[in-house]
């Protein structure tokens, strides 16, 4: 087994945490705790070197909810990962909705509101040109009044608290509520996961935006309802994510994507000790999880869900390549896709995943994206397969595969790629993929880039792909 996912079992030899499910699902209880313990001095983040506490947090909170306008949604486009949680907390304790844009781009900011009327914006820097009928957040004093014996913000269940929205990579971004009821089971299936390899108390320094569902499972969720601290910033350059661990105590975790995660081994910076990394946001190429743990002498973890879904499953790819559910969870394998069903979900959630189950279902491994299937004279291919090869290939330093929009008189589409490859000419590429891959998908047009147009979390949306080619062409 990969990882040992079920904690201390009860007397009747069922795991506690599918206990814990089980009640989420049979007593659905009608209010949920806005943080997971009433304890004032816990420390909940650390913010310029600084601990807060967990009653410090809360009068930030309370001391911005009195500000908040009347409305039904606001978008939280706050940078600073805890001023973002005063923000989202304030949010929800007034009865309101967080609305996460895919990126804090103006455009996807303006769509969001727009699907939203009567909306605020929120966030703490003073933002020209500013959304419309945007407001800043005060300082947030790190000595603010306290109120020890106030009572504990309890929140309704069924409150829709964010509407997440996806990140275009498929097409148009949609929108996902969740309920606070939805994030208390999600962060339930995390905590369980993290703490059999941790411990019950641990830090966290993460390169992801909360706005982005991961960055808000493992970094808003977990210090809010796991007892865990959380570092405030989101480092960006590997010395700063050396500096934010090294503000933190251990054991420390790390969650950050591919990307980061590549240009933090390429760098050959030390890391302080930290206990394990988390990726996810993107396929993570097991020669990159092999040379992480050699670098940094942690386990490296995956972990698979989405915006619609949340975190549902976990692997350590050095060791598995199979994906294991979190309790509670199971999957039906469709013809298109794949069916979901989770303690945090009200019903099943088909994604265009395709798997093949074992071990009885509790274990799963990829086979593709409905979406990214490719048939072509009978014979089959995926746009993912064909991008790892891409990625292959020496001296290609980062690229993708996509197919165009439109088809041919046969309804053939064409496929494309861009990539990054100083010092090749897109001959030698196609000529290395060539040995590779069938001729039928070889990419036509094949575009050299300086960047790929990656959004914050590493993602790469296709009208940003589209767009990019068009403008090379």
């Amino acid at each position: 087994m990969l990882l040992p996912w079920h904690n201390e079992s009860s007397k009747s030899g069922r795991p506690r945490v599918a206990i814990v499910y089980d009640t989420y699902q049979r007593e659905a209880p009608q209010r949920l705790p806005l943080l997971s313990a009433a304890d004032p001095v816990r420390v909940l983040a650390w913010r310029d070197g600084n601990a807060v506490s967990a009653a410090q947090f809360l009068a930030h909170v309370r001391a911005v909810a009195a500000r908040l306008p009347m409305a039904a949604a606001a978008v939280n486009l706050c940078e600073d990962r805890y001023s973002f949680m005063v923000a989202f907390c304030a949010i929800v304790l007034r009865g309101q909705t967080n609305l996460l844009p895919s990126s804090r781009a103006p455009q996807a900011v303006d769509e969001v509101m727009a699907a939203h009327p009567g909306c605020y914006a929120l966030g703490e820097q003073a933002l020209d040109p500013a959304p419309s009928g945007y407001r800043q957040l005060p300082p947030l004093e790190v000595t603010p009044s306290l109120e020890l014996d106030a009572a504990w913000p309890m929140i309704p269940a069924d409150q829709v608290v964010a509407i997440g929205y996806t990140s275009g990579s498929t097409g148009t971004p949609s929108a996902n509520e969740k309920t606070w009821r939805s994030f208390h089971a999600s962060n339930t299936g995390n905590l369980v996961m993290l703490q059999a390899v941790v411990g019950a108390h641990f830090s966290v320094v993460t390169t992801v935006p909360p706005q982005h569902m991961y960055g808000m499972e493992m970094s808003v969720l977990l210090p809010l309802l796991g007892e865990v601290g959380v570092h405030a910033g989101r480092p960006f350059f590997p010395a700063d994510v050396a500096a934010a661990l090294a503000e933190m105590p251990a054991p420390r975790v790390l969650v950050t994507t591919p990307v980061h995660l590549r240009a933090l081994v390429e760098s050959g910076i030390e890391l302080p000790s930290i206990t394990a990394m988390v990726s996810a946001t993107a396929p993570l190429p097991i020669e990159l999880a092999q040379a992480a743990e050699r670098c940094f002498g942690a386990p490296l973890l995956e972990v698979f869900g989405s915006t619609e879904t949340c975190v549902f499953a976990s692997r350590r790819p050095t060791v598995d390549e199979d994906w294991l559910l979190y309790d509670g969870v199971t999957l039906h394998p469709q013809p298109d896709g794949t069916a979901v069903e989770a303690p945090q979900l009200e019903g099943s959630v088909t994604l265009a995943d395709i798997v093949s189950l074992s071990e009885g279902g509790r274990r799963f491994r990829l086979r593709g994206r409905h979406a990214d299937m490719l048939e072509i004279a009978g014979k089959r291919a995926s746009l993912g397969d064909l991008s790892r090869r891409l990625l292959a290939i020496p001296g290609v330093q980062d690229g993708v595969v996509f197919q165009l929009d439109g088809g041919d008189a046969l309804g053939v589409h064409r496929i494309a790629a861009l990539a990054v490859a100083p010092g090749l000419d897109e001959h030698v590429i196609l000529d290395a993929l060539r040995r590779a891959i069938d001729p039928l998908f070889l990419p036509r047009p094949l575009r050299l880039v300086a960047a790929l147009p990656r959004n914050e979390t590493g993602k790469l949306p296709r009208a940003a792909l589209l767009e990019l080619l068009q403008h090379h062409d």
